[in-house]
C-alpha cells in the first residue's frame, strides 16, 4: 500500500512537509496545496516558496493546479517543468464556495462539456504526467457516470477519487457505490480519498476493496501526524515526537513570518486539527485559541503537553473537523 499526504490549503505547506517527514518519515508523495494560475501568468511569492525544489529536497513533490483556462494551466506547468518536476496533478475536488463559484475545483464538474474540451487541450499539448484529484460531482453522485466516460478519454496516469459531491463537504459517508462502480469502469488507476483516520479504517476499507493499493490522507494526519506510519503497522505517535514536530513547524513560520498574527493565525489553525491527538482537548486548546502574543501562546502549549496525553490512535470522532 502506497500512501499520499493530500493537501490542505494553509496547512499542509513546505514548512509542514519537511517537519513531518523529518520526525515521522516520509509519505510515499507530497501533494501540495493548490496552485491557481490566473491571466497575469505568474505564481504568487507564497506559491513560488511552496514548490521551490531547494524547499522540497529529498521528497516525492506533486504540484496541483486549480484553473478551469487550458491557456493558465499549460502556462503554469510547463513553469512546473522547467522547475524539475514531472507530475502535475488537477484539482477538481475542492468544495470551497470561493473556489466552485468561479467554476474550479469541483465546481467544475457541473460543466462537462467544458471540462472535456479542457482535458482534450492539456493532455494534447503536455508531455507531462498529468493526475487528477476528483469528487464524484457536483450536486449529485449521479454525474459521474458521465464525467468517468471523459476521464476514461485521457491518458490520466491516476484518478484520486473522493467519493463525495461538491455539497457534501466533508459530511456524511462517502459514497463508496459510486467508488466501486469507477473501480469496475476506470480505465485510469484508481487512488481512495475519504475517512481514512485509522489502521481499523484502512483495514475495512482494504477487506472490501483489496485491488486498491494507495491511498490518500489529509485531516487525519494532520490530526495525528504520525497516521501514515502506524497504516504501515508502525507505532502511534508519541507525546515527544508531537512536541518536537510542531516545535520545528512553529520555528520555521516564525522565521519567514515576520507578523505575529499570522504567526498565530496559522498556528492556531493547525491546532484545530492537531488537538484531536489530546486528552481533554477542549480545555487544553482553549489557551492556545485565546493567545493573543506569541509568548502567551508558547505557554499554552507547553501547559497542554504538559497536562494532556496523546490518545489512543482513531479514538476521535472524524465527524467533529
Amino acid at each position: 500500500m502506497r500512501f499520499t499526504m493530500a493537501p490542505l490549503e494553509g496547512i499542509t505547506g513546505y514548512l509542514f512537509r519537511n517537519a513531518h517527514a523529518a520526525v515521522f518519515g516520509p509519505a510515499d508523495k507530497y501533494m501540495t496545496p493548490f496552485l491557481s494560475p490566473t491571466q497575469s501568468m505568474c505564481f504568487s511569492p507564497r506559491e513560488l516558496r511552496d514548490v521551490t525544489p531547494e524547499h522540497n529536497e529529498g521528497l516525492n513533490i506533486v504540484p496541483q493546479l486549480l484553473a478551469n483556462n487550458a491557456d493558465n494551466f499549460l502556462w503554469a506547468a510547463r513553469e512546473l517543468e522547467a522547475m524539475g518536476y514531472r507530475e502535475i496533478n488537477l484539482n477538481l475536488g475542492c468544495p470551497s464556495g470561493t473556489v466552485t463559484s468561479k467554476g474550479k475545483g469541483s465546481g467544475f464538474l457541473a460543466h462537462p462539456e467544458e471540462l472535456d474540451r479542457f482535458l482534450d487541450a492539456i493532455y494534447s499539448q503536455l508531455d507531462l504526467t498529468i493526475s487528477i484529484k476528483t469528487r464524484v460531482g457536483k450536486t449529485s453522485p449521479e454525474e459521474f457516470a458521465g464525467l468517468l466516460e471523459i476521464y476514461n478519454r485521457y491518458p490520466v496516469s491516476e484518478l484520486t477519487i473522493h467519493p463525495r459531491i461538491q455539497t457534501d463537504f466533508y459530511k456524511g459517508s462517502p459514497r463508496m457505490e459510486t467508488f466501486k462502480d469507477a473501480l469496475a469502469r476506470s480505465r485510469a488507476p484508481l487512488c481512495y480519498n475519504g475517512d481514512i483516520f485509522s489502521p481499523a479504517h484502512l483495514a475495512a476499507f482494504s477487506a472490501k476493496y483489496p485491488q486498491v493499493d494507495h491511498v490518500m490522507v489529509g485531516r487525519g494526519i494532520v490530526a495525528n501526524p504520525a497516521l501514515i506510519r502506524q497504516l504501515q503497522g508502525g507505532a502511534p505517535a508519541a507525546k515527544e515526537e508531537i512536541r518536537a514536530f510542531h516545535d520545528e513547524l512553529y520555528r520555521g513560520y516564525c522565521q519567514i513570518m515576520p507578523d505575529t498574527k499570522a504567526i498565530l493565525a496559522k498556528m492556531k489553525e493547525l491546532w484545530a486539527y492537531l488537538s484531536f491527538s489530546f486528552t481533554n482537548r477542549d480545555k487544553a486548546a482553549k489557551p492556545i485559541r485565546k493567545a493573543s502574543r506569541l509568548p502567551d501562546y508558547e505557554a499554552a502549549v507547553a501547559q497542554l503537553f504538559r497536562e494532556q496525553e496523546v490518545i489512543p490512535s482513531g479514538t476521535f470522532d472524524p465527524k467533529s473537523f
